[in-house]
């Protein structure tokens, strides 16, 4: 059964079973900062199981595309050594929440496994949690699976429910025992059943795993039920596709051995199996699906992640041999296997191949980088032994993977201290699991949750709305029953025309008002992704409480200046796509105030005529006063109607479509202009760039716009005074003042030559001859770096084989050049000299061996180290015979 039928046959099943299919979500988690990647299927339900959000149904499946190549989870070192690791793979599950339990999630496993997809019963081993005798009975009981395969595990990781068959979410929250099917490989193969000692090894494999989340563990570690007790499952589609295509390996299923082959012929491999070939393989999934998530190489983050993938695939294929670019070349195969299932794949196959070729292009650029900074470790390395923590820093900062740098090391005879090395990466890795641990902060109180519908929003049409009911309020994530005055805290109201912060617009400000007082709203925010809440401080003659009724009335001037801006985000967002491409992507945005920033993906700065088209496009899109129509619609009809959904946004099974005329439709939640012409004007203010691949735009409307446009009129107005030109003759004034500027730097050049010329003229008289070699050090100030090097070279011809160093001061500071030619260069090397007198001025030099340079400062050190030079010279050459 190939792996694509698999797919879809889950599926399937599930939705015969009353099961909503819902889409995979992105590897970048949409709205959740704790998180690197997706890594498990159960992160786009985190907020449902935390209680902070309400899904729009009761049981749900989904093929979730994950990640594990950096944080808490990171498997990447293992891939391609192993059997079953990968970076990117594809996670099967079904969900419960609140409706089926254990009875049925254990009944439909079964079925799926031995009717569906027929494999034999006597072949599979279950687990549970030692004391849950409820889902032993169901397993034993009524699917008749013999005891003898049922596996009690109990608390096997140090603590009381630490065990391998009992989840937890985090710390406190949701948890609960789990179960998990094993497939028998067989007594060809090594290893021992679930819970033996030899349990690592490859006989039995777990290919499901059923988590019944039925408590809720308190701080004291208590464990309370839970009052809608949910099922989470999760079944690796590569390990399934394994077992049902009779393979050991994941590599060796129907996906991966079309991606190796292709590789093999890239590479010129002949042995298809080369683990090089199987990294290539993983990697090139993990690669392709990370941008197309808009993930661009960088070196920070996500980013970061994404170039330590690529180069890890490109130093296998220079391991085979292969330098130039082949990686690349792997994403039409990638797509021919996995385009149906994922057709944003297909849709971004070439942005895909141009990010992965330039990216191969910088690692050339990497290589050649790295060897300097390789030889400068090498120089400093002691006892034949390069540091452990420059071996890391090669790694970390220069993308120089270890064992390319243990492979040269070895090349001039030293050896990396490998354990050095691994102590900086496993400080490196407790940095990435604090910075990533899987959190719950800024989530609601269940038990508030328990008690509150979503908020309804009133401020698509309203500005203000009487009779709001307090029903929440916060203070620190703790639930109260009141505010006393001056405290502040966070109102949650029934319904509100607040706009709580989301999609880049930034939240609504205004006031709560009662006839005890006024709750003054510094920011709103969106709670648990359905919940209003207003930030602020209660300014009153007696407690806020629960169940006040309050008139909420938004800064309405503010609102409307971010209603501008938003909608101009949209345009330019169009406008952008139409100029340079459509593999144009927001990468983020901020809608303010006082100005909108809007984030894309792009590989290169905007040239003037691009910035000037983007711009005339979108005050185009505005005279025209395009009617800005609302739609509510199912998602998968707004993208058939051709709405564009946002990076980074996680929409719900109803979404709201805005759609400007034939310029711009998009899925947005965010509050809007009635017509374009309200803009009325827009202006670029700025393009640049803000990480590899992606660029930021900032710009202006209404009349923040009109108030720059006049602004740098007063400017304009302003430099044709100084010029004493009128504002249409500026630009003939300013290239004329240039190209005498130009002039007036070739006569001092010229001058200074000449300077150089007579400064030099008795120069070599006073050089001394040392076993056959000349050597002068001397002092010429006056002279730029520029005009000190016109100096070396004319002496250099002047002395044949020799050795000089210049020296020139200016503002305090000495400047160095060395320059060494002849035959002297088999025993002197210029950088070394420079380094010398460097060394003895408080600064620092270095450069090839014929030409270096240096500075550092003008005292009376100098003239001593330039009389030294001529005693080091000799003791050089000494040291050489």
């Amino acid at each position: 059964m190939k792996t694509a039928e698999i797919r879809s046959r889950f599926l399937e099943f599930f939705r015969q079973r009353g099961h909503s299919i819902v889409p995979s979500a992105t590897l970048v988690p949409a709205n959740d900062p704790t998180l690197l990647f997706t890594n498990s299927g159960m992160v786009q339900f985190k907020n449902v199981f935390l209680g902070s959000e309400k899904p729009g149904y009761a049981r749900a499946a989904d093929v979730q595309r994950c990640l594990r190549a950096g944080g808490k989870h990171n498997d990447l070192d293992q891939v391609g050594y192993t059997a079953r690791h990968h970076t990117f793979f594809e996670m099967l599950g079904n969900w419960s929440f609140g409706d089926y339990f254990k009875k049925e999630a254990i009944a439909w496993a079964w079925e799926l496994l031995t009717q569906e997809f027929g494999l034999p019963p006597e072949r599979l081993w279950v687990t549970v949690y030692h004391d849950d005798d409820e889902a032993y009975a169901i397993w034993h009981e009524q699917i008749g699976v013999p005891a003898a395969r049922i596996v009690r595990i109990g608390d096997n990781k140090g603590a009381a429910y630490a065990s391998d068959n009992f989840w937890q979410m985090a710390d406190t929250g949701p948890c609960g025992p789990c179960t998990e099917i094993f497939y028998d490989h067989g007594p060809g193969v090594a290893g021992g059943p679930p819970g033996s000692a030899d349990e690592d090894g490859d006989r039995y494999i777990e290919i499901w795993n059923l988590v019944f989340m039925q408590f809720d563990r308190q701080p004291d570690g208590t464990l309370a039920p839970l009052p809608a007790p949910c099922v989470d499952t999760g079944m690796g589609l590569e390990r399934l596709a394994a077992v049902l295509q009779h393979k050991h390996s994941n590599y060796e299923i129907d996906l991966f051995q079309h991606l190796i082959r292709v590789a093999s012929e890239l590479t010129a491999t002949p042995d298809i199996e080369n683990k090089s070939l199987r990294v290539i393989a993983d990697h090139i999934r993990a690669c392709a699906f990370l941008i197309v998530d808009g993930v661009l190489p960088s070196n920070e983050g996500r980013g970061y992640v994404l170039r330590r993938i690529i180069r890890r695939a490109l130093r296998h294929g220079w391991m085979l041999g292969t330098q130039g670019e082949f990686f690349c070349k792997m994403v039409a195969p990638l797509v021919a296997e996995m385009g149906a299932a994922y057709p944003e794949l297909a849709a971004k196959q070439a942005f895909i191949e141009d990010a992965l070729r330039a990216e191969e292009q910088r690692f050339g650029e990497t290589l050649e980088h790295g060897m300097k900074v390789f030889a400068e470790v090498a120089a400093r390395a002691q006892g034949g032994r390069i540091a452990g923590a420059d071996a890391f820093r090669l790694y970390d900062t220069y993308g120089f993977p270890v064992d390319l740098t243990a492979d040269i090391a070895r090349e001039r005879g030293l050896t990396v201290d490998m354990a050095g090395f691994e102590q900086a990466m496993d400080a490196q890795r407790a940095r990435a699991r604090a910075a990533s641990a899987f959190e719950s902060k800024g989530q609601l109180p269940a038990e508030l949750v328990s008690t509150l519908q979503p908020t309804v929003f009133l401020g698509y049409e309203a500005m203000d709305a009487d009779a709001c009911r307090v029903v929440g309020i916060l203070r620190d994530g703790v639930a109260l029953q009141q505010l006393a005055p001056g405290e502040a805290g966070v109102v949650i109201l029934e319904r509100t025309p607040f706009y709580a912060e989301s999609g880049g617009q930034v939240g609504d400000t205004g006031a709560l008002t009662h006839a005890e007082g006024r709750f003054e709203v510094s920011d709103t925010r969106k709670l648990g992704g359905v919940y209003h809440g207003h930030v602020g401080q209660w300014q009153g003659r007696a407690p806020l409480k629960l169940g006040a009724s309050v008139r909420a009335g938004i800064d309405a001037a503010r609102r409307q200046a971010i209603v501008l801006n938003h909608s101009a985000t949209h345009l330019l967002h169009a406008a952008l796509r139409a100029v340079l491409g459509t593999h144009v992507q927001q990468k983020g945005s901020l809608v303010a105030p006082d100005r909108l920033r809007f984030d894309f993906a792009h590989g290169a700065p905007m040239n003037a005529a691009e910035k000037t088209a983007v711009e005339t496009r979108v005050n185009a899109a505005i005279r025209a006063n395009h009617v800005a129509e609302v739609r509510q619609m199912a998602y998968q009809d707004a993208l058939d109607f051709g709405a564009i959904a946002l990076f980074g946004e996680k929409y719900g099974d109803e979404v709201r479509v805005l759609r400007m005329g034939e310029v711009s439709t998009e899925l947005c939640g965010g509050t809007h202009v009635a017509r374009t012409g309200d803009i009325g004007v827009f202006k670029i203010v700025s393009e640049t760039g803000v990480a590899a691949g992606v660029r930021r735009i900032e710009a202006l409307t209404g009349a923040a716009a009109l108030a720059w446009i006049e602004q740098e009129q007063q400017r304009l107005d302003t430099v044709a005074h100084l010029l004493g030109s009128a504002q249409g003759e500026v630009t003939a004034r300013l290239e004329a003042l240039l190209e005498r500027q130009r002039k007036l730097e070739r006569e001092i050049d010229s001058l200074k030559a000449r300077a150089a010329g007579a400064a030099i003229e008795d120069l070599p008289a006073q050089a001394q001859t040392i076993a056959g070699i000349r050597v002068l050090a001397a002092r010429i100030d006056g002279l730029d770096a520029k005009g000190l090097r016109e100096a070396l070279d004319r002496l250099k011809q002047s002395l044949g084989d020799c050795a000089v160093l210049l020296a020139s001061t200016a503002d305090g500071k000495a400047s160095l050049v060395a320059g060494v030619q002849g035959a002297a260069q088999a025993r002197l090397k210029a950088g070394d000299l420079v380094a010398h007198v460097a060394r003895q001025i408080g600064g620092k030099g270095g450069g090839r061996a014929d030409m270096a340079q240096g500075g550092g400062n003008a005292g009376p050190e100098l003239d001593q180290a330039l009389q030294g030079v001529a005693a080091w010279v000799a003791a050089q050459l000494a040291a050489g015979t």
